[in-house]
């Protein structure tokens, strides 16, 4: 079976003025990969509501990354470190709203990265489905370190508390976790805030705390920020399936989900770094003592928060490593009709169950043979900031839109200006934060503090 793209539209037109409306299968759900429908009549008609789409998309950001913000604001101190979370959660959710306007100009209801990539840049897009796996990849193994870090804790003070006195879902599917998983955020902020204003004994004694104080670790704990508001692989499947997915409802989901892990980051980051000062680790929940059943509970909904989260990563991992591997095998046509469609061979629906099942194996297996091995959260966080979530959350977005609106004389200049922009600095971010990264790799011997 042959999956289908359109053909976008010469100018752009604004989302409100003709709600898209469809049925997202599979293949929608992530990347974009979808399958042509067996009732071709008609357009598919969105389903996800706005609170699941919020929520699916607010549990793809608030993830692992939450849990380095203390070490992040030690780097810098208090106030630098508050403007450095609000500042990076601005310019992703900008990246977000640029994907969303790109989006319209993809086929209905199924825009991806690859699809907007054919686009714009058509020889460069099995490059950007490569960024975008790595940068799952790198995700899926941070979730198992902090499982493996945090489960020996959890069972052992479990264990003291009780001796002393089949097919892949779509993204809207996964609502139900992702709301379980955002009440283990919010057990943490509590945690958090409880352990501040009453410590736990055992508690290790809070280092330096400084207002204002920049250290050369600021550089490689950057990037975690960055990759902390990083959910761009998941916004194309939220535009596809939310229902009515106008500009308005679009820039509701963003700004919610980005607003409400603003917030969420900035009280553990506040609240964390003031408990421990500058003697706080990478995972802040591993710092507490884990004699406590109340520390051992917290510790326990993390390992849940991040196993909910690890299909939401495998999953887009598995769509673009499947474009990657049959990048050689795009075969496009336009056909008559209202929709334009290029057709090509990149659909994840028309992934056999055997291919399924092997990217799904290699995948997980060697996500898990490299979190055995390393145990440095905030190095993996750091080099997966500087290189995919940089890549797909500033770089991707920004030339995308300057690619489509350049040449449209309706668009506004200025937004196409502040798009190349923002590619600008993600390629900067790139490069002096990967390079610092490296740097440091090398000089392991003599660590920044």
């Amino acid at each position: 079976m042959v999956q289908t793209y359109g053909v976008a539209s010469s100018q752009y037109h604004a989302v409100d003025d003709e709600p898209r409306i469809g049925i997202a299968g599979e293949g929608d759900a992530l990347l974009g990969g979808d399958s042509r429908s067996a009732t071709r009549p008609g357009k598919r008609d969105g389903h996800a509501t706005l609170s699941s789409s919020i929520s699916n998309l607010a549990n793809t950001i608030i993830g692992s990354g939450m849990l380095t913000f203390p070490l992040a604001m030690a780097s810098a101190g208090i106030i630098p470190g508050i403007i450095t979370c609000l500042s990076s959660g601005g310019v992703a959710a900008f990246g977000l709203y640029l994907l969303s306007l790109c989006a319209v100009k993809a086929p209905h209801r199924r825009a991806s990265f690859f699809t907007v990539a054919e686009l714009t840049f058509p020889r460069a897009a099995v490059f950007f489905d490569a960024a975008i796996a790595i940068k799952c990849f790198g995700v899926s193994i941070s979730y198992l370190i902090i499982i493996k870090s945090l489960m020996p804790n959890v069972v052992s003070a479990l264990y003291h508390d009780l001796t002393s006195p089949d097919t892949v879902p779509p993204l809207d599917s996964l609502r139900h976790t992702s709301y379980i998983a955002l009440f283990s955020v919010a057990y943490l902020v509590v945690i958090v805030i409880v352990c501040y204003f009453f410590p736990l004994e055992g508690t290790t004694a809070p280092g330096d705390i400084h207002v204002i104080h920049f250290t050369p670790s600021f550089i490689s704990t950057f990037p975690v920020q960055v990759f902390a508001y990083t959910c761009a692989q998941n916004l194309f499947p939220i535009f596809n399936e939310i229902s009515s997915n106008t500009q308005k409802r679009m820039n509701i989901v963003v700004g919610t989900s980005i607003g409400s892990a603003a917030l969420i980051y900035e009280i553990i980051a506040v609240f964390g770094y003031l408990t421990f000062g500058s003697k706080v680790g990478a995972n802040i929940i591993a710092m507490y003592p884990s004699t406590s059943l109340f520390i051992a509970v917290g510790q326990l909904a993390i390992v849940v928060l991040v196993m909910f989260s690890y299909p939401l990563q495998v999953h887009p991992c598995r769509n673009c490593l499947d474009k990657v591997f049959h990048a050689g095998h795009v075969a496009a046509k336009i056909v008559d009709g209202d929709d334009e469609e290029v057709e090509d061979e990149h659909g994840s629906s028309d992934m056999s169950p055997f291919k399924h099942t092997l990217l799904s194996v290699g995948i997980i297996a060697s996500g898990f043979m490299i979190a055995y091995f390393v145990d440095d959260l905030q190095m993996v966080l750091s080099f997966v900031g500087s290189t995919g979530s940089t890549t797909i959350s500033f770089i991707l977005p920004g030339l995308f839109y300057w690619k489509l609106s350049r040449n449209d004389p309706n668009a506004n200049k200025m937004l196409t200006k502040a798009a190349l922009g923002l590619a600008i600095y993600g390629m900067f971010i790139f490069v002096f934060c990967l390079s610092f990264n490296i740097y440091q790799v090398f000089h392991a011997s003599q660590p920044v503090h």
